[in-house]
């Protein structure tokens, strides 16, 4: 890999996100050699992948190019790549553009959709994980209503028109009430000759409430929302098997969808290379309280892929943005503590709470001492979604957008950019085919 030879200690961060940012910038202007390695050249916000779904904002309003936050640092280098294994005997990393040595290794590769083994499932469903896939749903959402107007076949029309969504946590509650708001007042205006009252949507929830990490109140709340906007929430429900048309549940609930997202779960996208017994349930690397991987002196983990046991987060902290956030500023501090032999100090995590919003003027917020829903939540949502994001230029697009879209109630992206081609997807055979 073709990184300039340094006499100042290197250090290697995998992974672009929340987590691998917040070192970073934690690291400037320090007697370091920082080098970035993503699969990605750019930083995607991730709790606002649903709206490019469903074509509320493009995929450049979500998304920050990694070079431009490293451009303007002193020995600091991004590259384009994969990492495909750690070799921790030499300290370093083999990548799909080469070996590269490290002193301190920091892995923030984040997270991936957790399929529970079922490859069935995996082969069939939509994913939205990233931007590419977000991209796939939106594109998929509109061909199945194009679809829709040329089948006579009635069992075919209701297929393409019904929609699963599962998992209940904060992006299948998001997903299922920006698909609701479409079907009310966006589908009907493009489709006039469609009977967009047929089309379904159906959020399936394995356990017994909503967003399980949040209060009662606002889970309660959160499917109130949700059943007025005329979504079909289905709880203590199991999806164990989809062949691209038929979704099977543990109950004699079954669906005929050519559109199932999956949004039920995730793990840790570990790297080969580590002792197996670093890896931990759910896929993350069993860390200690100062990130450090189990067994290594110099390799950390933090964020999504990292597993942070205590008696208060048995099984590591939420997989979520603020977490990996707090984890990559304090990482930052201990590994210049590290290199001057000063003493490291333990991470702690402050929850500042959480939210969701369920669409126009609707929202569940959970802050530590207060909880809300509604009109305030929503705004409440939106400025904190809006303060998080990377770039001015990426704020004033947003921004612009959400007002266009409450003044109009329009979405202005429900374009088809690049079609969508799934070789799996089931094959309807219809009768006027």
């Amino acid at each position: 890999m073709n990184i300039p030879q340094t006499s100042f200690p290197r250090v290697i961060i995998i992974g672009g996100g929340f987590a691998g940012l917040a070192v970073a910038k934690g690291l400037r202007k320090q007697e370091l050699q920082v080098v970035l390695i993503d699969k990605h050249n750019y930083h995607t916000f991730q709790p606002l992948l649903y709206q490019v779904a469903t074509g509320g904002l493009e995929p450049d309003s979500i998304a920050f190019p990694l070079r431009k936050t490293i451009n303007n640092l002193e020995n600091y280098y991004f590259r384009l790549a994969e990492v495909l294994k750690i070799n921790s005997e030499k300290s370093s990393v083999e990548t799909t553009i080469g070996e590269l040595e490290y002193d301190y290794l920091v892995i923030a590769t984040g997270s991936k959709t957790n399929f529970f083994g079922n490859k069935n499932i995996e082969e069939n469903v939509m994913e939205m994980k990233s931007v590419p896939q977000s991209l796939n749903i939106r594109s998929l959402i509109i061909e199945n209503f194009e679809e829709a107007l040329l089948t006579l076949d009635l069992d075919e029309r209701n297929a393409l028109m019904n929609f699963v969504i599962v998992g209940g946590g904060p992006t299948g509650v998001e997903l299922a009430g920006a698909l609701a708001e479409m079907k009310k007042g966006i589908l009907p205006k493009d489709y006039p000759d469609l009977d967009i009252r047929q089309m379904q949507i159906n959020l399936i929830q394995g356990s017994d409430k909503l967003l399980d990490a949040m209060s009662p109140k606002a889970s309660k709340k959160a499917e109130d929302f949700l059943i007025k906007l005329g979504v079909n929430v289905w709880k203590n429900i199991y999806v164990k098997d989809y062949d691209g048309k038929n979704v099977i549940t543990n109950t004699e609930e079954t669906f005929e969808s050519a559109t199932v997202i999956w949004a039920a779960g995730v793990k840790g996208e570990t790297i080969d290379g580590l002792n197996s017994d670093a890896v931990q349930r759910g896929n993350r690397f069993k860390v200690d309280e100062f990130s450090k991987v189990e067994g290594y002196n110099n390799i950390y983990a933090i964020g999504d892929v990292a597993s942070m046991q205590s008696e208060k987060y048995e099984h590591g902290h939420p997989m979520m943005a603020q977490p990996a956030i707090q984890q990559g500023k304090l990482l930052a501090k201990n590994i210049l503590a590290q290199m001057k032999g000063k003493k490291l100090k333990s991470f702690s995590y402050h929850d500042k709470g959480s939210m969701a919003t369920i669409g126009r003027n609707k929202a569940v917020v959970d802050l530590p001492k207060w909880k809300f829903q509604g009109v305030f939540a929503w705004f409440v949502w939106m400025f904190v979604h809006l303060f998080s994001l990377i770039g001015f230029r990426n704020k004033i697009i947003v921004f612009m957008n959400w007002v266009y879209n409450y003044i109009r109630f329009d979405r202005e992206t429900r374009l088809i950019i690049r079609p969508f081609k799934n070789k799996n997807k089931y094959s309807f055979r219809s009768k006027d085919n």
